[in-house]
């Protein structure tokens, strides 16, 4: 098999924020699917390790992502140790869904599951109660820099 020859260009919009729609399929790992945007460092390393989460894409996708992936890395000065599209691996989890719904299940036989909820629940209260400490705190500041006049405050 030829090796695919990149597609990928830099892009870098100064100044405003872009949302993915706003890229040119240049800027992608895989261009068609436009899946793991190259935009800099942090998002070659991403496009990496999601290379094989990518779904629908063929044997030359994965080829020309590579590719990309390769250019991009270069250009952002990141170290692949991967020398083909094939160390990323070929394709996703055949039965991703079938494994997650039985890790619920597991976790719901086990007790994990209420486990979890319960630390959740405690989490949020203890957020809770932390936020409105921290908004009683913020109306007492509020209130006392209304009340004191400017030269009058205590330090």
């Amino acid at each position: 098999m030829a090796t695919a020859q990149a597609t990928w260009q830099p892009y870098e919009k100064h100044g405003e924020l872009t949302t993915k729609s706003d890229l040119p399929s240049s800027v992608f790992a895989f261009p068609k699917q436009r899946r793991e945007p190259l935009t800099d460092a942090t998002h070659v390393r991403d496009a990496v390790a999601r290379f094989d989460q990518v779904i629908d894409a063929s044997d030359s996708d994965r080829a020309l992502a590579f590719a990309n992936i390769e250019k991009a890395a270069d250009y952002y000065d990141v170290n692949l140790s991967e020398t083909s599209w094939q160390e990323l691996g070929v394709h996703p989890q055949p039965n991703r869904q079938e494994s997650a719904r039985k890790g619920a299940e597991t976790r719901k036989r086990t007790g994990e599951a209420e486990e979890a909820a319960r630390k959740g629940a405690e989490t949020r209260e203890r957020m809770g109660t932390a936020e409105k400490a921290a908004q009683k705190a913020a109306a007492t500041r509020r209130r006392r820099e209304h009340d004191e006049p400017e030269g009058r405050r205590e330090v």
